[in-house]
């Protein structure tokens, strides 16, 4: 009873394997042994094989019954599934392992409308994967494929291909050293620097997908995109071709060549179609206009440009700080329109010109290259001059104008309820400026006029004046601090990295 149960259990071990190592099946015009090995027969005249769902063709054949694999020559043709088939001029398949290699000037992989050309295949049945070492040729749709290693997995649909990569269609060629291309999904997706050049931008990346059927690229390191005179630099970056638009995320660079703009910031967005771009966190835009650069920081701040590309206003909201070689501000939000080059300041402005601190309800200054032409302080307008730790030059009231002359201030005029405190300096005999007296008046309107040094030179009070001159220390403790002096020198920024300083 035990022999029988052992020759049982030895009959179940052995039968797997027989299944395993199925026989190849074959057919032909003519054949016969080969001489000198009696395992081999040699097949010629119209040569047909199968092996579990693989049918094969070819002119001649060499089949080894005791290895069980196949040797076929000329007009080899194999086809694997109804979609799949393999064709050159020579093979040699294992039917243990279920290996095909096979060898031609062009062996030809068709897998629906997909192909693969090289010039020798490695096809593993096992895991429907063919693979090439020296070349390969891929065309799927209208996607052109080349690269010296790879391979190609029909049941997955999907291309691994390696070393000179290049992928191609009509409308953009791709450059990298690996890339996995799925043909269903028409999703490349690489680990290696990548180039991609479209019909309207050049991208680059080292960790990404590019779908290129709708051409968006997404990219995960070191991501940049050119677009028209427009860079885009982040870590992470969300890039369509087609609408020229992208959303970039982690140290944002864009750069825009054609007004010499650079945005930064923690998040961007831009789009070469709708003409916008768009920052926040940390955002900061530098505009360079003849060697002076003006530097924006905001929470958000967007940038609108004309079909021409031209700068058209630039918008920015909350801790709005601005830097500039002759001029400074703060407020809790600006508008610029370049059509009438002004740049207003609402909620809260304070803007600083050399010694001045000027504040209103709204700020508004007009520039051109050769510096400010025009500012005017609308409601609530309030000019400040340190003179020294505890005196001030004050200039006071409803609405004021000041005027430019090649840059440098000129006059100002304080219109409605004007109030002033100035005090009045002069040299002594070593050389050293010297207060000598206070001036302090009302009026309906003053207008100031400065000297080269940017200092008040005349004062001219119009419409009921009332203006007196006090001796130093004994002007009334009232006008030190005119009503609603506020001194807000420590929140100036000094220099370019200060705007981010709130």
């Amino acid at each position: 009873m035990k022999n029988r149960v052992l020759i049982l259990l030895m009959l179940f071990a052995i039968i797997p394997n027989a299944a395993a190592q199925k026989l190849i099946e074959y057919s032909s015009g003519m054949g016969s042994r080969d001489p000198e090995d009696g395992n081999i027969w040699i097949l010629y005249r119209g040569v047909y094989a199968t092996h579990e769902g693989m049918i094969l063709e070819a002119d001649s054949a060499h089949y080894n019954t005791k290895e069980n694999s196949f040797t076929a020559f000329d007009n080899v043709a194999i086809q694997l599934s109804d979609t799949t088939f393999i064709y050159g001029d020579q093979l040699f398949y294992d039917g243990n392992t279920r290996i095909l290699d096979i060898w031609s000037d062009t062996v030809v992989l068709i897998d629906g409308s997909t192909q693969l050309l090289a010039n020798h295949l490695t096809y593993e049945r096992n895991q429907a994967t063919a693979y090439y070492t020296e070349w390969g040729y891929g065309t799927s749709g209208s996607r052109n494929l080349f690269s010296h290693k790879g391979q190609y997995n029909s049941d997955l649909k999907q291309f691994f291909i390696f070393d000179d990569v290049r992928m191609s269609d009509s409308s953009s060629l791709l450059f990298t050293d690996t890339l996995l291309y799925n043909t269903e999904t028409s999703v490349a997706h690489f680990e290696s620097p990548t180039r991609i050049f479209t019909d309207s931008a050049e991208i680059y990346s080292e960790l990404g997908d590019y779908n290129t059927e709708t051409r968006y690229a997404i990219s995960y390191r070191y991501s940049h995109v050119y677009n028209n005179g427009r860079t885009i630099d982040s870590d992470t970056l969300y890039y369509d071709s087609q609408l020229e638009s992208g959303k970039a995320f982690g140290k944002v660079l864009i750069y825009d060549s054609a007004n010499n703009a650079t945005c930064t910031g923690d998040y961007g967005e831009t789009s070469q179609t709708d003409h916008f771009t768009f920052v926040t966190g940390n955002a900061l835009v530098l505009f360079v206009d003849e060697g002076d650069s003006l530097y924006l920081h905001a929470d958000t701040i967007y940038v609108k440009t004309d079909s021409t590309d031209d700068l058209q206003s630039v918008r920015a909201h909350n801790h709005v700080k601005v830097f500039r070689r002759d001029a400074q501000a703060m407020c809790d939000s600006a508008f610029y329109s370049a059509a009438d080059s002004i740049v207003s300041l609402y909620n809260n402005p304070v803007m600083w010109y050399e010694h001045y601190q000027c504040v209103a309800d709204t700020i508004e200054v007009k520039h051109d290259s050769s510096g400010v032409q025009q500012a005017w302080l609308r409601s609530g307008c309030f000019a400040i001059q340190q003179v020294d730790r505890d005196k001030f030059n004050q200039l006071k009231g409803r609405q004021g104008i000041v005027f430019f002359k090649n840059g440098e201030i000129d006059y100002a005029d304080i219109n409605d309820n004007a109030q002033m405190v100035f005090y009045i300096t002069e040299e002594d005999t070593t050389g050293n400026t010297v207060l000598v007296g206070v001036n302090a008046g009302v009026g309906s309107s003053m207008r100031i006029y400065f000297d080269s040094t940017r200092a008040p030179r005349r004062v001219v009070t119009m419409d009921k004046p009332d203006m007196q001159t006090y001796p130093i220390g004994q002007l009334p403790e009232e006008l030190h601090r005119l009503k609603d002096f506020q001194w807000y020198a420590p929140r100036r920024p000094r220099q370019p990295e200060d705007v981010f300083v709130w």
